[in-house]
């Protein structure tokens, strides 16, 4: 076990040598800072959900009269309509205040930049092998007294690390940076959020943290699918364009074969946990448990094709 973290270690610090790494953390703190002085500036942002000290109630109340009679009016906003009354009268019945915009609602609006990690990571992956054999450094590797195993695990190991700690750095950076521009109250402040046809409540940073965790699968997922290409062409370019297309298609993919029963099946329709705790799934009839067990079949082919190429390749002529 000893020699495996240290091979983990070796490979982090011949990530976070590279000029690259450091320049992708720069870009990502420049887009989360960059949204924040945007936001902070837009000042209709800043006001919107806040209301008058004590008649909170009455502002809803009032709100909800105007949504009726603009639903009347436009049908074609009824449904929408419906939903914020429903969630009035919900905070009415129930005494949760609304608030204006904080902390909060900043880093979950920040939670769009993981596609931004997802990227960045799939860049990586993708050279964790194809590099080795590029500049011909995989014949050092692979001659010491450690199996092509352990190598290929601490390679996806170090690719996972990488990816949570962008992960955390988003996280924390969108925190303090929330909490400097737009203010902070509490953790346990309630956040109300509709699950299918029901609103459920739940504290705020729980609710945040879920969210970022349960974001985090299609991460995994396509840094996996980078890294088996890169195993199996040894290609960073080939890995990076073909995962980083896929990612962007997947949802079109999902849509376009939404009436066909095996769509199902398909790894985008399931990359999406949230869809089960915060909405209505993509295909009606997928479950928690069934899109689980899909993204595990998929991990496991990835992997398993991942092994059989590194552990069977030539490397005479590499």
């Amino acid at each position: 076990m000893s020699n495996f973290i240290q091979l983990v270690k070796n490979e982090q610090m011949k990530t976070y040598s590279q000029i690259a790494t450091w320049v992708m953390y720069i870009v990502l703190a420049v887009f989360i800072i960059g949204f924040g002085v945007f936001m902070k500036v837009d000042q209709t942002i800043m006001d919107d959900g806040q209301t008058t000290d004590g008649n909170w109630k009455q502002e809803l109340q009032a709100e909800n009269e105007q949504l009726r009679q603009q639903a009347k009016e436009q049908e074609f906003v009824a449904s929408m309509n419906e939903k914020q009354i429903a969630m009035n009268e919900y905070r009415i019945e129930n005494s949760v205040e609304p608030g204006g915009y904080d902390v909060w609602n900043f880093v979950q609006d920040n939670r769009t930049n993981i596609s931004i990690i997802s990227l960045l990571t799939i860049i990586v992956a993708a050279g964790m092998i194809a590099n080795e054999f590029k500049w011909g450094s995989i014949k050092l590797l692979l001659i010491r007294p450690i199996s092509r195993t352990k190598i290929l695990a601490s390679k996806y190991v170090s690719v996972l690390v990488f990816a949570m700690t962008m992960l955390l750095f988003l996280y924390v950076l969108s925190f303090l940076t929330g909490s400097v521009l737009f203010g902070f109250e509490n953790f346990m402040e309630p956040y109300l959020y509709w699950k299918g046809e029901d609103i459920q409540q739940a504290p705020i940073f729980q609710f945040t943290l879920a969210q970022y965790l349960l974001s985090s699968v299609n991460l995994v997922m396509m840094a996996t699918f980078a890294f088996m290409i890169s195993a199996i062409f040894r290609n960073s370019s080939l890995a990076i364009g073909v995962a980083i297309f896929l990612m962007m298609a997947g949802n079109s993919i999902v849509g376009f074969f939404s009436d066909k029963e095996w769509a199902k099946f398909i790894l985008f329709a399931n990359t999406n946990l949230n869809q089960f705790f915060t909405g209505t799934p993509i295909i009606s009839d997928l479950t928690l448990s069934f899109s689980v067990s899909v993204l595990m079949v998929y991990l496991v082919l990835f992997l398993g094709l991942s092994w059989f190429f590194f552990s069977k390749r030539d490397i005479t002529n590499a």
